[in-house]
């Protein structure tokens, strides 16, 4: 009896301990994070654009779709349920997922698709991360409609490295298409010729006044003089690089995929599909009795066509109060046009990228692996493959369709996930472990092409052990053409210790490397004509699809997994399937 009361007493003591300690310091309890619950209907939904209605494939009704907001440390769970007749999955793009790889959403890769009348929940949490993400499908090309923002703040009370913003406005950049975007896809993968290109880029899922019939279909952005702006830049355009600037407005770059940098002042950024940037937008400090357009046009390297237009919005300064100006009076004042790099302006995209560098401070560390135990040399370019039998093809040739590899294998989608089959050790039939760790047949990747540009094709994958070191090196290839690929790594952050043009040079360039302050983030472009270097730490059990984030280039193939073993602490491992997990 005696001992039961004390035990009772001890618990009491303990309890009011913990609740005075949280009650003189909040942020203790703050710091554990909360959940968040968001349900997103898969729905079609009638939507106008350049004067043509068509019905798409939306969440919630909604284009762009909803925003999930949370906070460092925050559990984020999201029901999806499928209303549509296509098969859906939803990514996370950026997100770590530590140990919950089943909520990833990569089609065939960690999960089954969500058939027609399904539903599946995806549950994560949201660690060591702060800045802009974004959600997107990942099956064929719906996330040309299926997609939004993932506006992730700092855990309560910790500050941004920089001045507070005045206000936050995410810029989401996309493509439209008056065509049904997974027959445009469809036609491309059976003629095996160069898709269709969309009919517009869109801010915020406006056109623009530059487009046919779209001038009221212009995404706005009213500032007060001397406020400063937070702006979360997301390319979620398909298949388009994109220059973007302010006309008159200097931009300071302050975040990349979540992970802050040193900030810097530049006119102009460079934002590849997959990327996301955050820019303070410093107001100027007087009414300027002007309106300034703010505009993205494609960086574009490749020899295939693309949509070569412009999409614009406008930046409109709230006027003082004793004037309050008319819309009319609004459209009177002078307009000022951003400048834009060529097109092909290659000598920018390395500049803006070579400035990119990790805070590296006591708070936000940049933890670059110093040691390395496996290296990895991938090629990363475009191919073909033969055209089937008594058909004429649109590839490079009329018997050859367009491929794409990765060191030479086109990465074929199995039937079944693979996380499944690695996860119940049924690999047999769905994937092999012998994708090639260096190009098998070398040659001169940046000079004259091989006359053979064949790709093989398999669901070849390489497994790591976990906690390996990785450093990999990705280098385009002159095969069809050099070409800017922004490359996608889902699962993880990596370091980009270097880049460079030409061939990279495993005794030359290494030396140059930086491992002291690179920028850590989740998708980078591997130059035109050149290579990247990244480090990452392979500290997540799963399967992680990595793969190019022009999207025709991952239909075509270019795109492989990473399989992370369990390591041997319980933290260590991947956890059984959740049970709503989708079925094949």
């Amino acid at each position: 009896m005696g001992a039961s009361l004390l035990s009772s007493t001890a618990i009491f003591r303990v309890m009011f301990i913990v609740l005075n300690t949280l009650w003189l310091f909040p942020e203790l309890a703050s710091s554990a994070g909360i959940t968040r619950h968001y349900k997103f209907n898969i729905k079609l939904q009638n939507v106008t654009r350049l004067c043509h209605t068509k019905s798409i494939v939306s969440v919630n009704g909604q284009f762009p779709g909803p925003h999930i907001i949370a906070r460092e440390g925050d559990r984020v769970v999201v029901k999806v349920v499928n209303h549509v007749q296509n098969n859906v999955t939803i990514h996370w793009h950026g997100v770590r997922q530590l140990r919950s790889g089943w909520a990833d959403g990569p089609a065939y890769v960690t999960q089954c698709p969500i058939q027609t009348g399904q539903t599946y929940v995806y549950n994560f949490t949201i660690t060591g991360q702060r800045g802009t993400l974004f959600w997107h499908a990942h099956i064929s090309w719906l996330r040309s409609t299926l997609y939004g923002p993932i506006i992730i703040l700092p855990k309560k009370n910790v500050p941004y490295p920089f001045v507070k913003p005045y206000k936050e406005v995410p810029i989401i950049f996309g493509e439209w298409w008056n065509a049904d975007p997974e027959a445009v896809i469809t036609q491309a993968l059976q003629n095996g010729g160069g898709p269709n290109v969309s009919d517009a880029y869109t801010i915020n899922g406006l056109p623009g006044p530059l487009y046919n019939c779209s001038a009221q279909d212009t995404f706005k952005l009213k500032v007060k003089p001397g406020k400063t702006y937070l702006l979360r830049l997301i390319n979620a355009a398909l298949n388009d690089e994109l220059f973007f600037s302010i006309a008159n407005h200097t931009l300071t770059v302050v975040d990349v995929d979540a992970i802050y940098v040193k900030p810097f002042k530049t006119d102009t950024i460079l934002i590849t599909p997959g990327q996301t940037t955050n820019l303070l937008l410093k107001a100027k400090p007087h009414f300027p009795n002007a309106t300034f357009l703010m505009a993205a046009r494609p960086y574009a390297t490749g020899r295939g066509t693309f949509d070569n237009s412009t999409v614009t919005g406008i930046l409109h300064y709230e006027p003082p109060p004793k004037s309050s100006p008319s819309a009319s009076s609004f459209k009177s004042l002078p307009l000022f046009k951003p400048t834009l790099p060529p097109l092909n302006d290659t000598s920018f995209a390395a500049n803006f990228t070579g400035k990119l560098r990790s805070l590296a401070n006591t708070q936000f560390p940049a933890n670059v692996p110093q040691k390395v135990d496996q290296r990895f040399f991938f090629t990363v370019g475009l191919g073909t493959n033969p055209c089937p039998q008594n058909q004429t093809c649109q590839g490079p040739t009329n018997s050859t369709m367009f491929s794409a590899s990765v060191n030479n294998v086109s990465f074929v989608l199995p039937t079944t996930a693979i996380l499944q089959a690695h996860f119940f050790q049924k690999s047999k039939g769905v994937y092999t472990t012998d994708f090639p760790t260096t190009p098998i047949f070398p040659f001169n990747y940046t000079g004259t092409p091989p006359n053979n540009t064949m790709v093989s094709n398999g669901t070849k994958v390489v497994v790591l052990p976990f906690n390996t070191s990785v450093e990999l090196v990705l280098q385009d290839t002159s095969i069809l053409g050099i070409e800017s690929h922004p490359l996608h790594l889902h699962g993880f952050n990596f370091f980009v210790v270097g880049q460079g043009f030409g061939n990279f040079d495993s005794k030359k360039d290494p030396p140059k490397f930086n491992l002291v302050d690179p920028v850590e983030r989740n998708t980078v472009g591997v130059p035109s004509g050149g290579w990247v270097a990244i480090r990452f730490l392979a500290d997540n059990p799963g399967v992680w699809f990595m793969h190019c984030h022009l999207e025709v280039h991952t239909s075509w193939g270019l795109k492989m997994a990473w399989i992370v073993m369990d390591g041997k602490l319980p933290n260590q491992k991947l956890p059984p399937p959740p049970s709503d997990l989708p079925k094949c």
